[in-house]
């Protein structure tokens, strides 16, 4: 069973890095005021701070002895911050910079899952319109087009026609280097992992066809189970899948991994967080729950690990 005890003093002053620049930005903010709201609930002397311009030097001169960092995206969850914060010798949450930068990277992240033997579907990087033809070829229909470094399904489409490419290129290709994934229908399932564990199943059953944005922050239609409702002996099999992927991309401290089970509950593993949403409908929250977990207990408890990171 994780920890629940700490002693929160022994934190100092916290800073809730949120926002930033990303296309995330405004998930930002609603999970750094949430886990904000949670450690000042446990007594943490936490605060804000929006991760515009310094964010090391705001830091510093805020007198902060570590940082809760809640950014999604690049700039903030893609190792670039969390170098900065080590070289400034600044304890922080969550992966250190090669996990982050690899999970961050879709295409690094599945490359990393070939050598770990962790399934995951079929894709192609594109660079163009006419690679995204040639991918639907090689693939086949449906197929999901999607940007590489961003995440909250952020720019993310859902291909069935040949027509449909060019739009979803252009919708992509804003967000930098593209892949196109083969799509599979199916249960989609997530683990979370905290210190070591993995945490009790959730699976989503959108009212969309697959879980996109709305589905995730918008649409109140999407059902949820958790514990997943699958046999047991499946459910041992993913934790095993997404504490093995985890580790083996080089993430830490706690995140969230994303599978597909197919028609014959094959688990295929999509992509790895390692700064997932902490809103009040995310999913991190709710397999802590399930765990034992309040809201408040699961942010002190990586805030404990941020003793280990960065420090």
């Amino acid at each position: 069973m994780l920890a629940k005890s700490h002693n929160v003093a022994a934190f100092g002053r916290v800073a809730v890095v949120m926002g930033g620049d990303s296309a995330e930005r405004e998930i930002s903010l609603l999970s750094g005021n949430a886990v904000l709201a949670g450690l000042q609930r446990a007594g943490v002397d936490a605060y804000a701070l929006d991760a515009s311009g310094d964010v090391v030097s705001a830091l510093k001169e805020g007198g902060f002895d570590r940082a809760f960092l809640i950014l999604h995206g690049p700039g903030g969850e893609d190792g670039c911050l969390q170098g900065a914060l080590e070289t400034a010798g600044i304890a922080y949450t969550g992966s250190g910079v090669l996990g982050s930068a690899l999970a961050m990277d879709k295409m690094r992240t599945k490359q990393m899952c070939q050598v770990l033997d962790v399934p995951t579907p079929a894709w192609r990087r594109v660079n163009s319109e006419v690679d995204c033809e040639l991918a639907a070829e090689a693939l086949g229909l449906p197929l999901i087009i999607k940007p590489n470094r961003e995440g909250s399904s952020v720019g993310v489409s859902k291909v069935e026609a040949m027509q449909s490419l060019a739009p979803a290129w252009a919708e992509a290709s804003p967000y930098g280097a593209v892949l196109a994934e083969q799509f599979i229908a199916g249960i989609e399932i997530t683990a979370t992992i905290l210190n070591g564990q993995a945490l009790p199943l959730v699976n989503m059953v959108p009212k969309n066809e697959f879980y996109d944005f709305d589905a995730k922050y918008r649409d109140s239609g999407t059902v949820y189970h958790c514990p997943a409702d699958i046999d047991p002996e499946l459910t041992r099999h993913i934790q095993s899948l997404a504490l093995a992927a985890f580790a083996g991309v080089g993430c830490s401290s706690w995140g969230r991994v994303d599978f597909i089970l197919d028609s014959e509950m094959q688990p295929w593993l999509i992509e790895i967080n390692t700064a997932p949403g902490m809103t009040e409908t995310s999913l991190v929250p709710m397999s802590a729950r399930e765990y034992g977990l309040s809201f408040s207990e699961l942010v002190v408890s990586i805030l404990a690990a941020s003793c280990e990171v960065g420090a």
